[in-house]
């Protein structure tokens, strides 16, 4: 892994009420801190120097920026929580990846276990892994890269990552699953672009949505 040098940017709050708070991670970032001194700068705590009463409901990997639901009460989080649980809320991605994924629209559906001697690795195996399913669309594509959107319907560890590399197609400057392109891309070409989920006070459908900033 690289040297941790967080972006110095202020926070942007997407939207914010009396139960949640909903926030555009920038990518670079940790979402919760790390083992050390070093790595405990983190978006929850930037978030609680100025929401004291913050909880975390979910994560998005450190070089993944986009859209972050937060509760704002013990019952937002419980009720946020239990959604992503039962896989109840709509995520979509967008990435660019190496080469020309074809066919346009697919389903990878591959089981997904951490590579202990090389963790923080995540890898596909049908033995012991766990259920991980992400459908895709290209959005457009040439020999050298395509812009996908990607739909999650489960929430693993590293799930879109290694999921585009199962299909020959990383997700480039990724500094874990394609090195050889980390240093041509000013960060990885992943960002969580809309997500949609229930309010907890009410049940309300609401939707969240950052276009990538790439």
């Amino acid at each position: 892994m690289s040297d941790y040098n967080p972006p110095d940017t202020p926070l942007d709050i997407l939207h914010e009420d009396h139960e949640i708070l909903v926030v555009n991670k920038p990518a670079g970032l940790l979402s919760v801190p790390g083992k050390g001194a070093d790595l405990a700068d983190c978006l929850i705590a930037r978030l609680e120097a100025v929401y004291p009463q913050v909880l975390l409901v979910h994560r998005l990997d450190r070089d993944t920026s986009g859209v972050m639901v937060f509760g704002l009460t013990p019952h937002a989080q419980r009720h946020l929580g239990l959604q992503f649980e039962k896989r109840q809320t709509k995520k979509t991605y967008l990435a660019r990846v190496v080469g020309r994924l074809e066919p346009k629209t697919g389903t990878v559906d591959l089981p997904l276990i951490v590579d202990w001697p090389n963790r923080p690795l995540q890898k596909v195996d049908h033995d012991t892994g766990k259920p991980a399913v992400t459908d895709w669309r290209v959005m457009k594509a040439s020999d050298a890269e395509s812009r996908v959107k990607l739909f999650p319907q489960t929430g693993r560890s590293h799930q879109l990552r290694v999921h585009m590399l199962a299909l020959g197609h990383p997700i480039l400057g990724d500094p874990l699953y394609a090195p050889e392109t980390a240093d041509q891309y000013p960060r990885m070409m992943l960002h969580a672009e809309e997500l949609r989920l229930r309010h907890p006070d009410g049940g309300e459908g609401v939707k969240f949505r950052v276009p990538a900033p790439f």
